[in-house]
């Protein structure tokens, strides 16, 4: 697929992939992206061209983990991240039917977690290091919120399952009237 993508993104953060998350830890996620930067460089000398690489975290992470994850990404020159996956935890659905189901939440069950990550991201990684936010949105006012958190971009998912394209033009005229 490297010839023909526009980018890549790792996903290291599906709650429904046995240990998956487990290459959030430091020295696994060092070493899976030193390894991914170097088959990427060696692709990009076939190709003749550089397909930017991003890496797909999750929301439940503490302070810690994003600090880390954010230093690997810069020492590994990782070209942006997406913030964040699906939740696993179930705050927002407790009492609710199948709310202890295991799997990831989407949908607003993630909207805050994913934009304290987004924030603590852009803290961590400057200015002008690509993030791109999704989780929860659902309405123009929230991808407005994924670009105030510190989001380049919005990614949208649930949202477009229960509103269709509408959103989109909802979101693209939030953001617009945002900046």
């Amino acid at each position: 697929m490297y010839p023909h993508a526009d980018y890549v993104t790792v996903n290291i953060s599906s709650p429904n992939t046995k240990n998956l998350r487990e290459l959030q830890s430091d020295a696994a996620l060092d070493a899976l992206l030193a390894a991914l930067q170097a088959h990427r460089l060696e692709l990009a000398a076939t190709h003749g061209r550089s397909v930017p690489l991003f890496v797909k975290i999750a929301p439940d992470l503490d302070d810690a983990q994003i600090a880390l994850i954010a230093k690997t990404l810069k020492k590994n020159r990782i070209d942006g991240v997406v913030a964040t996956n699906t939740t696993i935890a179930r705050d927002a659905v407790r009492g609710l039917a199948h709310a202890e189901e295991t799997g990831g939440l989407s949908g607003r069950p993630v909207f805050a977690a994913s934009n304290r990550v987004i924030g603590q991201l852009r803290a961590a990684l400057g200015k002008r290091y690509p993030i791109i936010g999704v989780g929860g949105v659902m309405s123009g006012t929230d991808a407005r919120a994924k670009i105030a958190a510190g989001a380049d971009l919005v990614q949208i998912y649930t949202g477009f399952i229960y509103k269709g394209p509408a959103l989109v033009a909802e979101a693209a005229r939030a953001i617009a009237v945002g900046r």
